[in-house]
């Protein structure tokens, strides 16, 4: 039973990778997974309840990595710069493991049709939300140790994911293709911004 659920979430997840949320249908998802559309609403009621928990798993375990990433990067800080650029590297940089996750989220901005509000809330709670407070946590101790000097470190988070990802967003992180010297540009430059603003 548990294969079988955990063979239709993977199906379901490539289908709307493939063609979105509007685009998918049971029937598809379904051939995909090699079971009946019966078998399907055995397990979920819905396309949309099937979609929310493809999102909510896919970005549970993308804010499990990231979270795994902050942990590795910023626990024990050698030269500031260089751990953060690291983290920035890594955090932009395309994993295979992710690419249906992200095709998704492509397919979420791309969408023309009004998408589901408590969709796009459980989808930012459970990753984007999640790795960002990780990270903030992490800003709260690093300023407490007096490595950078922040007043709000929700906000010192937010701002360091967006100074590295918004110039990589359809380059970097949601791209197969990216090369490596652009990852590592952007990261350089985005921590260098960060941290104009933030050192003591």
């Amino acid at each position: 039973m548990r294969e079988k659920h955990q063979a239709i979430l993977g199906a379901a997840r490539r289908v709307f990778g493939r063609v979105g949320y509007v685009g998918a249908s049971i029937e598809v998802i379904a051939t995909e997974a090699d079971v009946s559309t019966r078998t399907i609403y055995n397990h979920f009621d819905n396309k949309e309840a099937l979609f929310a928990a493809v999102l909510v798993q896919s970005s549970r375990q993308l804010a499990l990595a990231r979270e795994a990433l902050i942990e590795r990067f910023l626990t024990d800080i050698d030269d500031l710069e260089a751990d953060l650029v690291a983290l920035a590297r890594e955090w932009v940089r395309p994993r295979p493991e992710f690419a249906d996750h992200f095709a998704i989220v492509r397919r979420i901005r791309a969408e023309t049709e009004p998408f589901p509000q408590r969709l796009r809330d459980a989808w930012l709670t459970a990753g984007p939300k999640r790795a960002r407070h990780a990270l903030a946590t992490r800003m709260a101790r690093l300023a407490d140790e007096g490595l950078i000097k922040i007043g709000n470190p929700e906000f010192a988070a937010q701002h360091f994911l967006a100074l590295i990802t918004d110039t990589t967003t359809t380059r970097a992180e949601f791209s197969a293709t990216a090369r490596e010297s652009e990852i590592e540009r952007y990261a350089r430059a985005g921590v260098h911004a960060f941290l104009y603003g933030y050192l003591p």
